[in-house]
């Protein structure tokens, strides 16, 4: 069996900042160190950092005041600041920047007098943060039967954003049938999905018709590990989504001469080397590593960690 491995896959820089802030913060102040919500939407990475003295909470009743509190990548909202500021908390902010512009783009367009559609999946922690930042101003929109129910009393004051990690395709469909609807409305200046979720998208797209199947390394409740494995569905080509090894069954690679292994955004290599290994032991597989794009992409530290730990 052939194994395509495509590159770029994983770490995208936003998971990498928070997850070396995460590190630090546990170092230099000492277990335990609280976490709103998931530092990042992946298992592995979240029972590692537990085993290192993480405590990661979904309520900031839950954490002692004064005690050290990390805001995880997917963004919070202006509320939850002012609750961490109440109960006298040490906040690290660890939000992707790409996620911090949409918020800035919701607040500006907010100011303006504009209705915000934001295009996203309900009850996601990105999302829940970008509607806090001008909740009378934002209307959620999840498909394009959404658009059609939308009733807009000033049309030519309305704006669309998106969720950082939708599928490309998707987003392009409900934005296309806003300005159907709409044609004054107004977008952000730059794309909101993330340059990492686009292309380990276009990598599956590229790469997965040389395959039978479509294998992607990331846990169930990540949104772009998610896009990646109904992408390789919508082109005809199974998909499995697994968090490593253990997940695999092996009757999926029944009569399957090829397969595609890639990993979200938010998955570790450890789990990707760890499936690979997988199949050399179990198919005698063999890697051929295919890159589509290069990643250099690298965000710096928050300004509070490196405040607070003398990093410059």
């Amino acid at each position: 069996m052939k194994v395509i491995l495509a590159s770029p896959r994983g770490f995208c820089a936003g998971v990498n900042m928070a997850i070396e802030c995460l590190d630090l913060a546990i170092k230099s102040f000492g277990a335990p160190v609280y976490v709103y919500h998931e530092i990042v939407h992946n298992k592995y990475v979240v029972e590692t950092f537990k085993k290192k003295g993480a405590v990661f909470v979904d309520d900031l009743q839950e954490v002692p005041p004064e005690s050290i509190l990390l805001f995880s990548a997917h963004g919070v909202s202006p509320e939850i600041r002012q609750a961490a500021k109440a109960r006298n908390l040490t906040a690290i902010d660890a939000t992707c920047p790409l996620v911090t512009k949409v918020h800035l783009e919701a607040i500006k367009f907010a100011k303006l007098g504009y209705t915000i559609c934001l295009i996203g999946h309900e009850g996601h922690d990105e999302v829940i943060g970008t509607m806090g930042e001008a909740p009378e101003a934002i209307v959620l929109v999840e498909t394009e039967e959404d658009v059609d129910k939308l009733e807009i009393a000033e049309p030519d004051k309305l704006a669309y954003l998106t969720q950082t990690t939708l599928s490309v395709d998707d987003a392009t469909r409900i934005i296309n049938r806003l300005k159907s609807r709409f044609p004054e409305i107004k977008g952000p200046p730059k794309a909101d999905i993330c340059y990492a979720t686009q292309n380990r998208q276009e990598a599956v797209r590229i790469l997965g018709s040389e395959a039978q199947l479509v294998l992607v390394l990331g846990s169930q409740n990540s949104s772009n590990s998610q896009r990646l494995k109904e992408l390789a569905k919508e082109s005809g080509t199974p998909g499995y989504l697994v968090d490593g090894a253990k997940d695999i069954v092996p009757e999926w690679f029944q009569g399957i001469e090829t397969v595609l292994v890639t990993a979200g955004a938010s998955a570790p290599e450890v789990v990707v080397e760890e499936c690979l290994d997988y199949l050399v032991e179990r198919f005698n597989a063999t890697i051929e590593v295919r890159a589509i794009r290069e990643e250099e992409v690298h965000f710096p530290l928050p300004k509070e960690l490196r405040k607070l730990v003398s990093i410059t």
